[in-house]
């Protein structure tokens, strides 16, 4: 059992007031907030190690050479790839997708090939595909969702022919909190020789992640969503694939040799890691996944499936509510409407309340179209969450209606 109490403690953040309201904070789809041992980590490394990697041979360089590539270490065991090799640190979710989109495009998409994405995706995983389908004169394709917002996986079988050349998929959805049949779409593509591209930005710190086990040719995420700090990701990448992608972004510490006749490129993963990393941001990831896996992954999920349950069923009492993307494969994040009552107007009200959510499309327009809707309230859940955060959502909602008449 999850000791969620001592689990609070470790979040400073939490412990705060907003106008003078205890901190309700149901925002997590956006970001996560940072345990003490994390903050500590950071701190103590600016203090004590910080030197730029892999260019020096004094103790302070080599020190944090040696924390980057345990963080690399860390992160494979993490998400069980099969080498370091496999294991690129970016800027997060979405330059990892835009490196991929450059490179995988440049290698190998020709004119009249075919690019699928969902219909549910964020916009990171919609813009960099249609850049590059623009460049090189390719198509995107959309596999449509059902009236619930799962994807429509029969439809998505008939698009899949020879043209199709690569498949990106969210793992989870970050508008609607549904959980994709990720395997299935991979075992489906790989059926007609596409590769495929996973968005975990959702998924990563919800779920047990095993790329060898979905066998998904790339598998993205960032930092901020698992408790790290912003401006660092992780981009998986199966190392025969990467070994035949030409580079994102040339630089220092991604070559072997430099003239200006030619440019040999360094051995994987610094192929893909131009310019200075954030060494301290990959750091902090490693730290993160430490902490979580004392915790322990398991506990974790049973323990965010209880809320997901218990907020289901606590918010479809509220007359009025609509819950967008009723699948019941989802985790850790509710989607809602109030009939008569603007997303907006609502989270304001929630906000004076204390009670932090996200409003709006949620960097998915698409899916609201589907759905023929402006925007939605998610309340999104992490670990330090609790069945009392919910309880005052509830309440929260009803004093929001009350102003509304």
């Amino acid at each position: 059992m999850i000791n969620i109490q001592k689990i609070k403690q470790d979040f400073p953040i939490l412990s705060q007031k907003i106008y003078g309201k205890e901190l309700v904070y149901l925002d997590n789809g956006a970001t996560t907030q940072k345990p003490i041992q994390v903050i500590e980590k950071l701190k103590s490394f600016y203090s004590e190690i910080n030197s730029n990697i892999h260019r020096g041979v004094h103790y302070l360089s080599n020190k944090s050479t040696e924390e980057y590539e345990n963080a690399r270490k860390t992160v494979k065991e993490f998400i069980n790839a099969k080498s370091t090799k496999e294991i690129i640190f970016t800027k997060g979710t979405t330059e990892a997708i835009n490196l991929v989109a450059f490179s995988f495009g440049e290698t190998f998409i020709n004119e009249g090939d075919e690019i699928l994405v969902s219909q549910t995706e964020h916009h990171s995983n919609i813009v960099p595909w249609q850049m590059m389908c623009k460049r090189k004169g390719a198509k995107l394709v959309v596999i449509p969702a059902k009236a619930n917002g799962e994807l429509d996986l029969e439809k998505y079988k008939l698009l899949l022919n020879s043209r199709t050349k690569l498949v990106a998929v969210a793992h989870v959805s970050n508008s609607l909190g549904i959980i994709n049949s990720v395997k299935e779409i991979i075992d489906e593509a790989h059926k007609v020789g596409a590769k495929v591209l996973i968005d975990g930005a959702q998924a990563i710190q919800h779920l047990k992640i095993d790329v060898q086990n979905l066998n998904c040719d790339f598998y993205t995420f960032s930092g901020h969503k698992i408790y790290a700090e912003t401006g660092i990701g992780v981009l998986f990448g199966k190392e025969e694939t990467l070994n035949q992608l030409s580079p994102y972004q040339g630089g220092g510490d991604m070559i072997k040799t430099v003239s200006f006749e030619k440019t040999e490129y360094a051995d994987l993963p610094f192929k893909f890691e131009a310019g200075t990393a954030n060494y301290v941001g990959a750091v902090s990831i490693a730290e993160a996944i430490k902490y979580l896996n004392n915790i322990g992954l398991q506990e974790i999920e049973n323990h965010e499936k209880e809320l997901i349950d218990y907020a289901t069923e606590k918010l479809l009492e509220i007359e009025g509510l609509k819950i967008i993307g009723t699948s019941k494969h989802k985790t850790s994040a509710i989607s809602f409407v109030l009939e008569g009552i603007h997303h907006y107007d609502a989270g304001l009200i929630l906000d004076k309340l204390g009670i932090a959510v996200r409003t709006g499309t949620h960097c998915a327009e698409p899916t609201m179209k589907h759905f023929g809707i402006t925007g939605t309230i998610r309340a999104s859940f992490a670990i330090y969450n609790t069945k009392e955060d919910i309880d005052k959502l509830v309440l929260g909602i009803n004093k929001v209606k009350l102003m509304f008449g």
